[in-house]
């Protein structure tokens, strides 16, 4: 068995203020046994005031945040999958990458993973939000291997995306991070149906640290952060309230077990389009 550790978070705007919660959560994770720490999108940021925000967007080098937590990692000896910064990538037509990174026990940054899919949306409840206008989407599969063995990479409203989640599929990843920053009448409607799917169809453990609650910004966000075994079981559910740091053990043999039982990664033909 290997423990990982879910941060459940109220992130803020400011950078500072976030990267010592999640430094504080690097030591607590380690205390707890855990060989991996997972955070949610938007560890580092939340901030839909947009003028505000972009005076804390900076480069991956110079990003506060990334800093703290890869030199906590080194202190800790403890993997951290950052579910996704606000960066300033290098190029580009000027909007900011919406980014993951998985960070070793040494500090170093193992992969990146830009978000593929933007939440571009106008719900019934009056929600509007225009991912696209600040964020571009990125366009490649990302799979790393970890203690928890291979790791595939996805963003939040990736989740409603199956092609991406039947390439991590086809790369036999043993666990899928899917963090989030989830709104309240999306979270009710769709988070554990699509979370416990994607880990059925990728016979994967599925790991989802989210945001929780009322925000800074004024933005809320559904919590229930998730770790689901293989077989579709939900081994930790964090509720809807608070803030805070769960622990799931994961059994490579559960892995082993499920797509023996049920072959689907096998069994899949492609289907002409």
């Amino acid at each position: 068995m290997t423990r990982a550790a879910l941060f459940q978070m109220t992130t803020g705007i400011d950078p500072v203020a976030n990267a010592q919660a999640i430094v504080a959560a690097v030591a607590d994770a380690r205390a707890g046994g855990a060989a991996m720490l997972f955070t949610p999108e938007m560890s580092g940021l939340l901030d839909r005031q947009r003028d505000r925000a972009a005076a804390n967007i900076v480069s991956e080098d110079e990003d506060p945040v990334l800093a703290a937590v890869r030199e906590a990692a080194a202190r800790e000896g403890l993997w951290v999958h950052i579910g996704s910064l606000a960066v300033r990538p290098e190029g580009g037509d000027g909007r900011y990458a919406n980014r993951a990174f998985v960070i070793d026990d040494k500090g170093e940054i193992r992969a990146r993973y830009d978000k593929m899919h933007m939440f571009d949306v106008d719900l019934a409840t009056g929600e509007s939000w225009r991912e696209s206008n600040a964020y571009a989407p990125g366009d490649t599969v990302v799979t790393v291997e970890t203690p928890l063995g291979r790791l595939g990479l996805a963003i939040c409203y990736d989740v409603r995306f199956p092609a991406l989640f039947e390439a991590l599929g086809r790369a036999k990843c043993d666990v899928i991070a899917t963090p989030a920053a989830f709104t309240v009448p999306t979270g009710k409607a769709h988070w554990h149906l699509m979370q416990r799917a994607r880990a059925v169809e990728a016979s994967a453990y599925v790991l989802s640290a989210a945001q929780v609650g009322r925000h800074e910004d004024g933005r809320e966000t559904y919590g229930h952060s998730l770790a689901i075994d293989p077989w579709g079981e939900i081994l930790l559910d964090m509720g809807g309230e608070t803030a805070g740091l769960g622990f799931a053990d994961l059994d490579p043999a559960r892995i082993a077990e499920v797509r023996a039982q049920l072959p689907s990664l096998a069994n899949r033909r492609m289907i002409a389009d």
